[in-house]
């Protein structure tokens, strides 16, 4: 592993705990009646982007569909395919503010605070409020700077369907303009009832304010082992100006040398047995995204359920495959091992043609991660599964699996049993 691709995995690694006090669910309409709002908080982005792919796949003009999985992707963090789905929405239904919020807050997501706000304008015009955007307009003037400004828009948000999140990010703002008390006010009703947001949120108004060592006590207390990773980040953040700390804690967006360094990953999800499976990649560094509208259009795959995930301290990762035990280059054919072995899967379909393009887009777009290794498929009567590897053991897998994640690859491991045939990808 590179020095680079050490210090971009770390990076990111850092971002996914900053980023798990805060969130990207999308304010788009008012509240739905109680049984539905019960139903929609158990659904995970990607099973609501499948369904949502499933419903366009049969009427694509479904405005509601389309909503569906702009937000969806929004939360999965691909702001592109949120843009492409949101920009359809408003093609169908031009006299709809919500397109133009939902292309607000992916503008926001990026970054790109100018662009969203001229989003949020026009969603104006055409009637929104300020508690269906006020969350990620607020984000957008913190972005730049306008803090009194974000901070009336958050407490306009606190009466909208995401007032917890408007109430963290209010107490950001307020942690970035100096005001420690107001802000540690701001979290009280979410630390009463032990929101573990809330928790890490308050580790960083303390590190915004010029406390890291009350910052390290509470992330230690609410995340435990974390707080030596953190450390480094929290002792710059008091340094920084404060449309950078707006960046930093919102998005995991990091000043480095003069260029901005992105980190962004969505909070992480309870584990989760799902039916479908979406592959969005986005490069922490570059912002470059896999997945286009024509991709999550055509009919999901089945995926197996991931490995729980492993937690390695003090490693250093191994990102190459075991060469001593990869079988030699088979394009055309098949060949099985009386063994197990450890892999990763990157994908999976009913059509193993569709796999070595697949492969292609996501090697591009993380060459630093992967340059230099094949891609394999193993196929069976269900599934065929595109894999890297093979690797000397799981703990090795694992650790490359972490790397992908951190840039927002959907990996996991896999271990193919004795006699399971698994051949190179043709292209290669």
């Amino acid at each position: 592993m590179t020095p680079f691709m050490v210090k971009s995995a770390r990076r990111a690694r850092i971002a996914a705990i900053i980023l798990s006090c805060t969130g990207t669910a999308l304010a788009v309409c008012p509240p739905p009646a109680h049984a539905q709002a019960w139903a929609a908080a158990r659904e995970t982005p990607s099973a609501a982007l499948s369904r949502n792919m499933r419903v366009l796949a049969d009427t694509p003009k479904s405005f509601e569909a389309l909503v569906g999985a702009g937000k969806a992707a929004l939360e999965l963090g691909d702001t592109q395919a949120a843009v492409g789905f949101f920009g359809r929405a408003d093609e169908v239904y031009p006299a709809s503010p919500v397109p133009q919020i939902g292309m607000g807050a992916a503008a926001v997501a990026d970054g790109n605070a100018v662009a969203a706000l001229q989003f949020f304008t026009r969603a104006q015009q055409l009637g929104a409020n300020g508690a269906m955007m006020g969350k990620d307009r607020g984000l957008a003037f913190d972005l730049l700077g306008r803090h009194a400004d974000a901070q009336a828009d958050y407490r306009r948000a606190m009466v909208g369907a995401d007032a917890e999140e408007a109430r963290r990010r209010l107490a950001l703002s307020l942690a970035i303009s100096g005001d420690q008390k107001a802000a540690l006010e701001m979290l009280a009703p979410l630390m009463a009832k032990g929101d573990a947001a809330g928790a890490r949120c308050r580790a960083l108004v303390l590190a915004l304010t010029g406390d890291p060592d009350g910052a390290r006590r509470s992330i230690e207390a609410a995340m435990p082992g974390s707080s030596s990773q953190m450390a480094p980040f929290l002792a710059k953040l008091p340094s920084l100006r404060s449309d950078q700390k707006a960046a930093a804690v919102n998005l995991g967006i990091f000043p480095d040398s003069g260029q901005p360094n992105y980190a962004y990953v969505p909070p992480p999800q309870a584990p989760a047995v799902p039916t479908t499976t979406y592959v969005a990649t986005t490069n922490p560094v570059t912002g470059d995204r896999l997945a286009s509208i024509e991709d999550l259009l055509r009919p999901p795959t089945e995926a197996a359920p991931p490995a729980p995930p492993v937690q390695v301290a003090n490693v250093t990762p191994i990102l190459r495959p075991s060469t001593a035990s990869k079988p030699a280059p088979q394009p055309a054919a098949a060949a099985a091992s009386s063994k197990r072995r450890f892999w990763i899967q990157l994908a999976s379909g009913k059509n193993p043609a569709a796999l070595p393009e697949q492969f292609r887009r996501i090697k591009n777009r993380h060459k630093d991660l992967l340059e230099g290794i094949s891609g394999y498929v193993a196929e069976d009567s269900e599934r065929s599964r595109l894999l890297i590897g093979p690797f000397r053991s799981p703990s090795d897998a694992e650790i490359l699996v972490e790397d992908l994640e951190s840039v927002r690859v959907d990996a996991f491991s896999w271990t193919s049993p004795p006699g399971q045939a698994i051949r190179k990808l043709s292209t290669e």
